[in-house]
C-alpha cells in the first residue's frame, strides 16, 4: 500500500515535471521564431532602404499595412476578451443570485464584468491610424 502512494506520487512528479519542460520549450519556441521573423524582416527593410524607387515604395507600404492589419486585429482581440469576459460577469452574477438570493454574494461578478466592460469599452475607442499610428 505504501508503495502505491509512492508510485502515484512519483507519477505526478513527472507529470509536473514533464508539463513544465513542455511548456518551458514551447515559449522558448515561439520566442525563436519571432526572433527570426524580426531578424528576416529587418534585414529585407535594409535592402529596400539601399534601392530606392517604386518597388520600395511599394514594399514599404505593404510593411505598413501589415503592422496596421496587426494592430486591428490585437484590437478585435481586445474587444473580444472584454466581451467575454462581461458575458462571464453576467452569468456569474445570475447564478450567484440564483444560489444566494439573501446574501450579498453575487457581488463578486462586478469584478469580471466591470473587467470586461472597461476592456471592450476601451477596445471599442482604440482608434487605428491607416499611416500605421495607433
Amino acid at each position: 500500500m505504501a508503495i502505491e502512494g509512492a508510485l502515484g506520487m512519483l507519477m505526478g512528479i513527472v507529470a509536473l515535471i514533464a508539463v513544465f519542460t513542455f511548456v518551458s520549450v514551447a515559449v522558448w519556441s515561439e520566442n525563436r521564431r519571432k526572433e527570426r521573423e524580426s531578424y528576416y524582416r529587418h534585414e529585407t527593410l535594409k535592402k529596400v532602404v539601399e534601392q530606392p524607387g517604386e518597388t520600395s515604395q511599394r514594399v514599404l507600404d505593404h510593411f505598413r499595412h501589415e503592422e496596421v492589419r496587426k494592430d486591428l486585429l490585437r484590437r478585435d482581440g481586445m474587444r473580444l476578451g472584454g466581451l467575454i469576459t462581461f458575458v462571464v460577469g453576467v452569468g456569474l452574477l445570475i447564478l450567484l443570485r440564483a444560489l444566494e438570493p439573501d446574501k450579498g454574494l453575487y457581488l463578486v461578478s462586478l469584478l469580471p464584468l466591470l473587467i470586461g466592460g472597461v476592456l471592450a469599452l476601451y477596445s471599442f475607442t482604440i482608434r487605428v491610424d491607416p499611416k500605421g499610428k495607433v
